[in-house]
């Protein structure tokens, strides 16, 4: 039955009277069906006794007058017990009415006391809720109390409320280490500016010179936004999905930084094995290029890169490692933070956010990430995505007819 109130404490008293109530009247009803069973219309009479009403008359044999006489004594009684039997009927049907309709207020009034009561927990939280905001989510509702329903939900809504507070206390440490990262190059290229127009002497060469620092650091700023753009599409979720193979794109990857990889001398070592995954093509191939950048980046010269793609406990990897400077293990968490560097000059135009889109692309994906420093120096990245069992090979035209560069392996 759809109730029209829209106010719970209405709906519950009218639910618990009309449960009283309906109980009530089936109980009548029951009542009212046994009494109209019992026989009204038999009478027990003893014949025998004094009672009969036996006596003698001079018309007639005088065992065929009692009989007679007892006949209509006995008819007339069961005419009398059936209207009384009826007269009782009317009579609990009346009463059991004029009940039912006192229960019906009783009730009416029962059911909105154990309404308030059963809902005064939910008004309390609702009340505390209702005053928490953006700078009071260190609060919470704490409410002590048996292991019931109302318990599980308040206890729930604490740790939603601790979810916001870490998530909120990230969102701001990302804006002020944005903001920064912003300022920097802005006041560095306001700077150049104002002393190639307060320099009176400036040649073309200066001119020249500073227009290569600007050009240089608007670039920089350009794959900061790039990357901070990148980044909350990311947590947004996936637009769509499609088949692709994790092979196709880490030497889709490889072959990108190959230039960066000869200048530096450094060794790349594959182990590529089919790995198909279903996801985003766009963002899965963001996060094979950021590994790969990651490990090129923060080598050594001369140093080492590990790629290896495959298939292992149902699930689909991919994995690169780099040799380079040392990392802390204590610290390798903190790499998957936005603007957290590690061997990594600010100057090579770097923001830090490559670990930290892969983190967020591989969350949307479902996919488990996981990272160990290396005891002799570097870093060691996985990410194992849930394996899809249809065919690799109807991947996105955009990875499967890459041009793969062989000379890399």
């Amino acid at each position: 039955m759809h109730l029209p109130s829209r106010r719970a404490g209405v709906r519950l008293t009218l639910l618990y009277g009309t449960l009283f109530v309906a109980s009530g009247a089936v109980l009548l009803a029951l009542t009212y069906l046994l009494v109209a069973r019992f026989p009204g219309d038999r009478l027990l009479v003893d014949g025998a006794g004094p009672g009969t009403g036996v006596g003698r008359s001079g018309g007639g044999p005088p065992g065929a007058q009692t009989a007679a006489r007892s006949g209509d004594v006995i008819g007339r009684l069961q005419e009398q017990a059936v209207s009384q039997h009826a007269d009782q009927l009317r009579q609990v049907l009346v009463q059991s009415g004029v009940a039912l309709a006192v229960m019906l207020a009783v009730s009416a009034v029962l059911g909105r006391l154990v309404a308030r009561r059963a809902l005064r927990p939910l008004r309390e939280m609702t009340g505390t809720i209702r005053h928490i905001s953006a700078y009071t989510l260190q609060e919470r509702l704490a409410v002590q109390g048996p292991a019931d329903e109302l318990k599980e939900f308040a206890d729930t809504v604490d740790r939603l409320l601790g979810r916001l507070e870490a998530a909120l206390d990230s969102h701001r440490r990302f804006v002020a280490d944005a903001a920064h990262e912003l300022r920097t190059p802005l006041t560095l290229g306001h700077a150049l500016l104002a002393e190639t127009l307060v320099d009176r002497d400036a040649t073309a060469e200066t001119f020249r010179a500073n227009s290569e620092r600007l050009l240089a650091l608007s670039e920089q700023q350009a794959r900061l936004l790039e990357s901070l753009l990148a980044l909350a599409g990311s947590h947004r979720g996936l637009a769509q999905r499609e088949a692709l193979d994790l092979a196709a794109v880490a030497e889709w990857a490889l072959h990108v930084s190959r230039p960066e990889i000869e200048r530096r001398g450094l060794r790349v070592e594959t182990v590529i094995g089919p790995a198909p995954v279903l996801g985003d093509p766009a963002l899965v191939q963001r996060l094979v290029s950021d590994l790969v950048d990651n490990a090129v980046g923060h080598n050594a010269p001369g140093g080492r890169v590990e790629i290896t793609t495959g298939a292992r406990h149902g699930q689909a990897v991919v994995s690169v490692a780099n040799t380079g400077a040392r990392v802390a293990p204590e610290q390798v968490d903190r790499l998957f933070e936005p603007f957290r560097r590690s061997g990594r000059a600010v100057g090579e135009g770097h923001p830090g956010l490559g670990l930290p889109i892969v983190h967020a692309i591989a969350l949307a994906h479902d996919a488990v990430i996981s990272a160990r420093a290396r005891p002799d120096g570097g870093l060691a990245v996985e990410v194992a995505f849930p394996r899809w069992a249809g065919d690799a090979g109807e991947g996105p035209r955009d990875i499967a007819q890459l041009d793969k560069s062989k000379g890399l392996h």
